[in-house]
Formats: structure tokens, sequence, C-alpha cells
């Protein structure tokens, strides 16, 4: 059960290469279909989960192969987050950064195609801001976390989006 089933250098680079395509895969499907949780978020929950799943259902995989897997996948991200935070470049390249949805009252058409927004899903996302009419808007960002942000003309801010009530 505790006999590593694998070579321990091949299970942490099976790790670090999963993680490292993973953590670009995401990008080309956009930032608005993350939700709340980062992109990293998802990403680190959905390998910890399958890392571990084999040690835990008595699989093929040993408990110390997947806590091998699990601290790899966990190290990858600390290494990616504290390269991102020194290397502006990098960051840019790995993080997701706000990009502008509206601009004094200007749907950007470019990215509500990129990220298949509708302008009926903009202006549904505006309501939950308080904000009827794109005219009101100074300017809006599509958030990294799938959010908008929303400032209103003359640079006051909307208020927190409302969540529609429970059924």
């Amino acid at each position: 059960m505790f006999v590593l089933d694998a070579p321990l250098a091949e299970t942490v680079v099976r790790g670090a290469v999963v993680y490292l395509a993973l953590l670009f895969m995401p990008r080309a499907a956009g930032q608005r279909e993350s939700g709340g949780l980062g992109l990293t978020d998802v990403l680190i929950v959905v390998l910890v989960a399958q890392a571990v799943s084999g040690g835990l259902g008595g699989g093929s995989r040993s408990v110390t192969d997947g806590l091998v897997l699990v601290a790899t996948i966990l190290v990858c991200s600390l290494a990616v987050d504290a390269a991102a935070y020194r290397f502006p470049r990098f960051a840019a390249v790995v993080k997701a950064r706000p990009r502008p949805l509206i601009r004094d009252g200007r749907l950007n058409r470019p990215l509500m195609r990129r990220e298949f927004m509708s302008t009926e899903e903009v202006l549904s996302r505006l309501r939950l801001h308080g904000v009827h009419d794109p005219a009101q808007v100074h300017l809006a960002y599509l958030e990294p976390n799938g959010m908008i942000s929303v400032l209103r003309r003359g640079g006051e801010e909307t208020d927190t989006p409302v969540r529609p009530p429970a059924e």
C-alpha cells in the first residue's frame, strides 16, 4: 500500500507535465466560464482529486504515489504563482487579466465574440449591478474569475452583484 508503483522521478515529471499542460489549455476556453473560482483553483482541485483517487479506491496506484503526485502538483502551483509574481511577462502568459468589456458606454464586440457573450447576456450581468443601460457605464471589465466589475460614469462603483433568490 505504501510502496511506490512507479519510479519517484517519473511520478514527479508526470505531475509537472500534466499540471503545466492543463494550466495552458483552459486559456483557450476564455474567462467567463470559470465562475467564482480562478482557473488555477479549479485545476488544482481536479488534479489533486485525480492524483489521490487510485490510492483511495485501492486501484493500481499506491497511497504514496498519490501523495507524491499531490505534492508535485502543489509545488508546481506555488512555483507558477511565485514566478508570475516576480516576472510580469510570465504572469501575462499564465495569469488571466481583467479585460475591458465596456468603455464609455460602448460594448467591446471583439471580446464578446471571443468569450461567446451575447448582448443580452452582458445586459443581464449589468442589471445585477443595478445598471440598465450600457450608456451609464464608464468602464466595465471582464474579470479573471468570470465576473464583471462596473464603474458608472462619474467614477462611482456599482453595487455588488445581487444573487437571484433561491427557489
